[in-house]
């Protein structure tokens, strides 16, 4: 291996390595990327001394001044980083495999690349100190179970129909800002029903329905991207292309009726558009500004309406979705609203990922693993392995019976 790059810092590799797997144009984007990254400083950190207790002075010798490079990597280091996230007590086991799942990655990248020989992070006597798996299996991770599922979904149904049937039934003779808030009103009540029987019902991962800030590919679905008619959505799937996703009944309704009170100037708007004030705020301004209109006039226009979705909808200026991080913002706030029952170890609240396996659930238990696999987006091996506990649960009751039959013959 040559001496320039045994004498590279770990640091020069980092940008390559993130952009080979980012996301996007410039693979700039992607939440792999973004923890990935996250997980490097801290090892570069750590390498360099600064990240650990006060006896640890980092990988390069005492009697030199210079940052880390790859010359001071060997599987002993890689070992030491092992024990050091494992005494880290703040972390969960299954959390200090996945943070050291990332070093180890761009190690190997790193041999690929010629700046290591030999992947040190994958040796058995690396990773011996890191803690084994917690067991957690793919059950006990968050379901929405029925009675979650219709309570959400009967909680967002009821303030959608009061909130439209108000603003429908005013008076001829209301004040445009009161009829405007009213409008305003029932517009969010719909878009939290409409999304919420969508995360409930069609089993679409959230983060091919709303908008990542950390992939620019993803920028939530538009209204172009759906048809009613058909009962089908158009997404960006988690394999990297488009594909479409199904719609069905329960879901069709709520759409509807939010795009008929909404009526968006054109279909490349989001469906589920974000109702931050300050984000409307910000962009009706710019826009207006980029059209010509002066301040005192934007200003003036903005007075006119009760809130800056109201003038972006006239004005045909376009607002972003809202955001996956946005979506369970949401979803706890109607849990603590609804009262709902939750019991579950990592999540307090009903989880957008929760919807999706709960109709995993609903769909390996009517109609088995083939149909589900089609539906989740999944091979139909994944989708075994995910819902295995369900089998399980069959064949023990099929073992029940058996006994019974068995013994009653004794």
């Amino acid at each position: 291996m040559p001496d320039r790059t045994l004498s590279t810092s770990l640091e020069d590799s980092f940008e390559r390595y993130l952009q080979d797997k980012g996301k996007g144009r410039g693979g700039d984007g992607g939440n792999y990327r973004r923890n990935a990254a996250r997980e490097l400083e801290r090892f570069v950190e750590w390498t360099a001394g600064n990240r650990s207790n006060d006896d640890w002075t980092g990988v390069v010798p005492n009697d030199v001044d210079r940052e880390p490079t790859f010359e001071d990597l060997d599987e002993r280091v890689f070992r030491e980083y092992a024990r050091h996230l494992a005494g880290d007590r703040g972390l969960k086991q299954n959390t200090v495999q996945t943070y050291y799942r990332y070093i180890s990655a761009w190690c190997g990248w790193c041999v690929n690349e010629g700046y290591l020989e030999a992947h040190y992070a994958q040796r058995a006597s690396a990773m011996a100190p890191l803690p084994e798996d917690d067991g957690r299996k793919p059950g006990d991770q968050q379901a929405w179970t029925s009675e979650q599922r219709h309570a959400l979904t009967r909680h967002v149904d009821e303030q959608a129909r009061e909130a439209i049937e108000m603003y429908t039934t005013l008076p001829e003779n209301t004040a445009p800002l009161d009829k405007q808030r009213a409008r305003y009103a029932a517009l969010k009540a719909a878009r939290d029903r409409a999304l919420m029987f969508v995360l409930a019902y069609t089993a679409v991962r959230v983060g091919e329905l709303l908008r990542d800030p950390n992939d620019p590919r993803r920028r939530g679905v538009r209204w172009e991207d759906i048809s009613l008619e058909d009962g089908s959505m158009d997404v960006y799937r988690k394999k990297q292309q488009w594909d479409a996703a199904s719609l069905p009944d329960p879901v069709i309704s709520p759409l509807r009726s939010y795009r008929k009170l909404m009526d968006p100037p054109t279909d490349r708007w989001p469906v589920f558009t974000t109702f931050d004030q300050r984000t409307l705020a910000t962009l009706v301004q710019d826009e207006l500004a980029d059209r010509g209109e002066r301040a005192d006039a934007i200003n003036e226009r903005r007075d006119e309406y009760a809130r800056d979705l109201l003038l972006a909808l006239e004005k045909d200026v376009r607002p972003p979705s809202i955001t996956t991080d946005g979506a369970r913002s949401i979803l706890q706030r109607l849990s603590d609203v609804v009262e709902i029952d939750i019991d579950h170890p990592k999540h307090d609240y009903l989880a957008p990922h929760g919807g999706r396996r709960g109709m995993g659930e609903v769909l390996v238990r009517a109609f088995g693993y083939t149909v589900a696999a089609r539906y989740l987006d999944n091979s139909e091996e994944m989708v075994r392995e995910r819902y295995s506990h369900i089998e399980a649960g069959e064949l023990g009751d099929v073992a029940t019976e058996a006994l019974t039959e068995v013994d009653s013959y004794k």
